[in-house]
């Protein structure tokens, strides 16, 4: 019974730690991906904090959820992917239940993260769009720092951001971003930056999820015993922010690619490497680290949330739950 319920437990699980997690955690998400794409000399904010407050002083406080709602419906898919890909591959790569070694963890990791990217990729792409058109709006505010020849360059977007100053400045949603992406586009316009969120989640699961299994064992009284939960929490915050802030260049460049609509005298890429080359040449290495301490502070808890929720068993209590009402039907 445990064998036939475990899946779609653990789904579960995944899909509630993921809109919890999301929605503590959203705003400083939406502040990491406005400082990633800040270039030098066109700075709006300064740090963290700094943009947070600018963006409830201009947008009010629902402004720092801006994408918040296609993060929330899709979240849940993607963790559950994630997560139910990493014990799938886990169990099939273990022989005679006994655990994995170092090599078979990064594997298993390394398997579930190519899953996800089927959801995360259109999610981060229509999330980037929401949560960056604050940024060229007050990019556009601030006096001197874009010379009036030269606005954002994608007019569809343009006209759905009002990045142009515009008195009926309407709000737009994901679903009218996906619809003009898929009639001008087709599909390959959501999976803009495949390549790059791949480079960024695989080794993203890799460095997790081995790690993540290693601190939890530290924590455990005898190899037949769980976790105390609290245990499983703190090893999924330190797990997570470690992969997070390893891979964050990775994250600079995704973020880069998928901003479709770009500020005054900002580069548009090519590719990977082509959008690397440039940061690197015009930014410095340092540019790779933008929005690193943001980023940690997100993943830190999402992953600690995700590892309670398994140790409660909230998926299976919901599982077998069903199952008796319709036992009992």
């Amino acid at each position: 019974m445990s064998q036939q319920i475990s899946l779609p437990a653990k789904l579960i699980n995944g899909g509630i730690a993921g809109i919890v997690g999301v929605t503590c955690v959203f705003p400083i998400d939406l502040a990491k991906t406005r400082l990633q794409n800040q270039r030098q000399g066109q700075q709006v904010y300064k740090s963290m904090i700094d943009c947070l407050i600018k963006t409830v002083r201009t947008e009010g406080y629902f402004g720092m959820y801006r994408g918040a709602a296609v993060n929330l419906t899709l979240v849940t898919p993607e963790k559950a992917i994630k997560l139910a890909a990493n014990d799938f591959f886990r169990c099939h790569l273990s022989r005679n239940g006994r655990g994995l070694n170092v090599f078979k963890e990064m594997l298993a990791g390394c398997a579930a993260g190519m899953c996800q990217v089927i959801v995360t990729t259109p999610m981060e792409m229509l999330k980037i769009q929401l949560q960056d058109a604050g940024r060229l709006a007050a990019q556009q505010r601030k006096p001197g720092l874009i010379p009036p020849t030269r606005l954002a360059a994608n007019t569809v977007l343009c006209r759905s951001y009002n990045v142009v100053p515009n008195s009926s400045a309407r709000a737009v949603s994901a679903t009218q971003i996906a619809r003009e992406l898929l009639h001008t586009q087709g599909i390959q316009g959501l999976y803009k930056g495949l390549g790059a969120t791949l480079l960024r989640d695989v080794p993203f699961s890799i460095v997790y999820f081995p790690l993540f299994a290693n601190l939890n064992k530290l924590g455990k009284p005898s190899p037949d015993e769980a976790a105390p939960f609290y245990w499983s929490f703190i090893s999924g915050c330190v797990a997570g922010s470690t992969a997070a802030v390893a891979v964050n260049p990775c994250d600079v460049v995704k973020t880069r690619l998928q901003s479709l609509s770009k500020g005054a005298n900002e580069d548009t890429y090519s590719g990977i490497v082509d959008c690397f080359s440039k940061i690197m040449r015009r930014e410095g290495p340092s540019a790779f680290l933008k929005g690193a301490g943001c980023r940690a502070l997100v993943i830190a808890p999402l992953f600690g949330i995700v590892q309670v929720m398994y140790f409660l068993g909230v998926g299976e209590f919901i599982v077998s739950q069903t199952q008796l009402k319709l036992i009992s039907d």
